[in-house]
Formats: structure tokens, C-alpha cells, sequence
């Protein structure tokens, strides 16, 4: 009988220096014992900066081995990695430098103008500051871990990843857990059991592409866990349908994490393109993070196969998984809870709700619970008998399987009668001159509120009323009238973050600007 699969990147490493750990996205390959070696070493360097168990840091790197080696070096080390969005400008990368308490940044060339920027109004030290490439008044990184040596710090003990949340208002908060106090090598393995509720198997002879920016929760805890059960991750710089294809087909990629948006641009693809590629090496296909239309998922396991896995879940902890095999008995349905998940529903006043109720979901993950850091205050507001919520919407069958709604922020309220957004979203996205739309809430004083669509035409169609009249057609039959939008406006491009989440103030703002009841 085969000996099981090593678990944990250092016991891997360490036995196998000479796998490929990860491809860049420039095609560059980094062995496991490469990038070994340079955890360790910077381990020590941070030591030397005088950083210690409990302690932060903060990463503005692109995808790829870089960044990858950061997070390794945290994750033993005993210190907290946050990754920082790139988007951020100086005052919001300051915001985060400070509210982390962050002993070092790490920041690559292309996003240095902000980063230092963000450095500086948080005072950071010049000696905390350490550039990847060519970044003035930083000292180098190649330069920071010369003199230090590659071999395990003694101190070793696991870190933690505290990723910022957007949030809909005020400032971004960091999502807090205790340290563990385990060994680096234990909490890796222990790590892997969450792509086990997928169904995700370890082994050298699995590929993982990373598709979004590593500074999203969901991506990085998928791409790490990935990297600890002994699959090569294979990084994607920026989204691109048909290079992500070609990266499928050249690695023999297994497994990847995605959004709908990423779906509808694979699906628009002309059939000359997506046939050029094999894909068949695919069997773990995950996608969540935004609503995905019925159409989209089907058309994907028409093209891909029974591949395709839907989740919900939040970085502040706790999720569902729909496998293939359960999407026919339960359509519509984001999955049951995760083996370490409890779900629960509640009305407005904490009542929980029987079955085929709809109400705010909560939920609890076995361990330790998060904080937001700082914010006692928000940490409690959304909290239920240990169970927390995100202020999402929706309900649980008999069965435990979970149905989503919408957000409560994004309901619209027209006459009185609660019309969910995410309904009729889904019913424009499945019309093919459709590659992205957005409903919600806009004035209207005689009902309070009327609805709105914002569409992203599919390219080779023309925005107009013409396109606006035939895509209200589709509608019938389909949605009670009350549903359908009262005018669309068409976008060039949906501001979609790279996750796949839409931050829809942005849209409702300027059909709100004036109102007192602005939303």
C-alpha cells in the first residue's frame, strides 16, 4: 500500500527541495527547496528587526513567489501577514499599516509610489521597509536576508493571516484570530482538512491556478492550503479568460478558485477559443464570493464537466460547499455546512426561524472565534449567541441546505413589498447580450423606492433602448412584473473588485446625491 501524502510545505520541502512549489506568472519556476530556504532566512532577518511572536506584517506584493514567501515566513514565525490590496492608496495603505501595528512592510516596485506613501504617513521606520525590486529608501529584500542563515529559526510557532474586510462603511477592520501556539508543521496539516470538505485530495501531482490577487481571503486560503497539500500553485498576474485556459491546459491544473464573473467570461469566449484547449484535467472547479446565475453554473458543468463546486462563506469564518452531485436535488441551493459550521436563522428580533423561513443566515465555526481588531463595538453588533452574521438573507430547507436571498443593505423596498435584488440580477445575466448587471434601489416618491438595472453589454452589443427593450422581454414569464427593473442604464464596465465582489454604493450613489434619505 503507497505511503499517504505528506502534508505541511516545510515537511515537503524538506523532503522534496527539488518540486516545483509554484510558477509565476511570467513562467518562472521556484522549487520548494528555494523557497524554503528564503522563509527561513527571512525569518531570521525579521527576528534580527527585532520582530516577535504576535507581531505583524504587512505585504503589498503581486502575485507569485514573492508574496508566497512572506506569507511562509509569518505562518513560522508566529506573526500576523496582512496582505494589502493594491488598489489602496496611500492614506488607506497608512490606515492599515497603523491599525495592524505592522513591524515590517514588504512592497513591490510597481505598487511603491503608494505603499511608501502609506509608509510614511504611518510612521514606519526606513529600516521596516523592504522593497522587492527596485523601490527608493527601502532596503532590498535580496540584500535584507543575505547574511542570515537558511536553516529553521528555533523558535518556530504557527502565525496567522489577518485579512482587512471592505466593509460598506467607515474603514476596513482587521479580522483577528489568537494565535495558536502550535508548531508550523502541525497547523499546515491540520489547515488541509478545509479543501477536504471539497473533496480536494493531496499529492505531488496536483496543480492549483490562482486566478485573483492573493490579498483576498478566500484566494490565499485556497492557493496556501493548496501549496500544504502538495499541489504546485500556478500564478495568474491579472485576469485574462484564455491565458487562463492555456495555464489549465500547459500545467495539467486540478483544481482553481473563481467567481461568476470569471465564469461569464470564460462562456463569452468565442467556440474557435474555448475548443482550442484541454481542460479535462480539471476536477475541482470552486467558485463562490457573488451570486452565480443557474444558467452560468450549468453551462460551465456542460463545458467542464461535474467539476463544479459553489460555497458561501466569510473570512470571518465558517461556509457551505454544493458538490456536483447535490445541484439537481437542490437547485439554487449554496450547499450544507462545513463539518466545523453551524448555521442558524433569525428574524429582526434574534427569534430563530423553522425551516423554509427566511430570515438573517448566522453563523459559528468550531475554534477560536475572530475579532475585528480594535472594534469591540462591531464585533458584538452582528453577533447572536456566538453566532455572527454578514447581513445576508436567505433560508434552510429541511435537509440543512442553505438558500441565499440577498443582502439585507440591498433589498429594495418599493410600496411596501421586499424585492430582492439578486433575483432579477440573475435572471438579466442568463441573457446572452448580458456579461454583467447590477440591481437596486433608486428614489421614486410615490412608491419609495423603484428598481434599477445597471448592464455591462456582452460585447458586440449595442447599449441603447433597443438592447433595454429585448431585455426586459426575456423577463417575461419569467418574473412578476413588480420585480422588473423601471429603467436600465448601461456601464462600459461593472466596478467589480478582482474577488468578484461589487460594491454597489458606488452604482446607487449619484441616483441618491440630494436625497436626505440617502442610502
Amino acid at each position: 500500500m503507497a505511503d499517504a501524502p505528506l502534508l505541511g510545505f516545510w515537511k515537503i520541502a524538506r523532503a522534496d527541495p527539488e518540486r516545483t512549489a509554484c510558477v509565476d506568472p511570467d513562467g518562472s519556476r521556484h522549487t520548494a527547496g528555494r523557497i524554503l530556504d528564503r522563509a527561513d532566512r527571512l525569518v531570521h532577518a525579521l527576528r534580527a528587526l527585532g520582530l516577535r511572536a504576535g507581531d505583524g506584517v504587512c505585504a503589498l506584493t503581486p502575485n507569485g513567489s514573492a508574496g508566497l514567501t512572506v506569507h511562509l515566513a509569518a505562518m513560522q514565525a508566529g506573526l500576523y501577514h496582512t496582505p494589502l490590496n493594491w488598489h489602496l492608496t496611500g492614506p488607506e495603505i497608512g490606515h492599515i499599516l497603523a491599525d495592524s501595528g505592522a513591524g515590517a512592510l514588504f512592497v513591490h516596485e510597481r505598487f511603491a509610489a503608494e505603499g511608501l506613501r502609506g509608509a510614511d504617513l504611518a510612521g514606519l521606520p526606513g529600516r521596516a521597509r523592504i522593497g522587492i525590486g527596485s523601490v527608493p529608501g527601502c532596503t532590498g529584500l535580496e540584500e535584507f536576508i543575505a547574511d542570515r542563515p537558511a536553516a529553521p529559526p528555533g523558535d518556530r510557532t504557527a502565525g496567522e493571516a489577518m485579512h482587512y474586510t471592505s466593509g460598506t462603511t467607515g474603514l476596513p477592520k482587521g479580522v483577528r484570530r489568537p494565535l495558536s501556539g502550535l508548531d508550523p508543521d502541525t497547523a499546515a496539516e491540520l489547515s488541509t482538512a478545509f479543501l477536504g470538505f471539497f473533496g480536494i485530495e493531496p499529492g505531488p501531482h496536483h496543480a492549483h491556478l490562482v486566478t485573483s490577487p492573493t490579498y483576498h481571503t478566500a484566494v490565499a486560503r485556497f492557493g496556501t492550503t493548496a501549496l500544504h497539500m502538495g499541489h504546485t500553485l500556478v500564478f495568474m498576474d491579472r485576469w485574462d479568460a484564455e491565458e487562463a485556459l492555456r495555464l489549465v491546459e500547459r500545467h495539467r491544473v486540478t483544481s482553481t478558485h473563481m467567481v461568476p464573473t470569471h465564469f461569464k467570461r470564460l462562456l463569452h469566449l468565442p467556440e474557435e477559443v474555448r475548443s482550442r484547449y484541454d481542460v479535462s484535467s480539471m476536477r475541482w472547479l470552486v467558485h463562490g464570493a457573488a451570486p452565480c446565475p443557474p444558467e452560468v453554473r450549468e453551462a460551465m458543468i456542460d463545458w467542464w464537466g461535474e467539476c463544479v463546486y459553489e460555497y458561501y462563506a466569510a473570512t470571518e469564518g465558517g461556509g457551505t460547499v454544493q458538490r456536483p452531485e447535490d445541484r439537481h436535488a437542490h437547485p439554487g441551493s449554496v450547499g450544507r455546512p462545513w463539518p466545523i459550521t453551524e448555521l442558524l436563522i433569525a428574524d429582526e428580533e434574534g427569534e430563530e426561524l423553522p425551516a423554509g423561513e427566511t430570515g438573517l443566515v448566522y453563523m459559528r465555526m468550531q475554534g477560536p472565534s475572530f475579532e475585528y481588531k480594535g472594534d469591540p463595538a462591531k464585533t458584538e453588533a452582528g453577533r447572536l449567541g456566538g453566532f455572527f452574521t454578514l447581513g445576508d438573507v436567505g433560508r434552510l430547507d429541511a435537509g440543512g441546505h442553505l438558500y441565499l436571498t440577498d443582502r439585507a443593505a440591498d433589498v429594495i423596498i418599493s410600496g411596501g413589498a421586499n424585492i430582492y435584488p439578486a433575483e432579477i440580477e440573475n435572471a438579466l445575466l442568463a441573457h446572452p447580450e448580458v456579461m454583467d448587471a447590477a440591481v437596486f434601489g433608486v428614489p421614486d416618491d410615490d412608491w419609495g423606492e423603484q428598481v434599477k438595472a445597471v448592464v455591462e453589454p456582452a460585447e458586440g452589443s449595442e447599449p441603447g433602448p433597443e438592447l433595454a427593450e429585448r431585455l426586459l422581454a426575456s423577463l417575461q414569464g419569467r418574473l412578476a412584473r413588480m420585480k422588473w427593473p423601471r429603467s436600465i442604464d448601461f456601464i462600459e464596465e461593472m466596478p467589480r473588485e478582482p474577488n468578484g465582489k461589487l460594491p454597489k454604493r458606488r452604482l446607487r450613489a449619484p441616483y441618491w446625491e440630494g436625497r436626505a434619505d440617502a442610502i
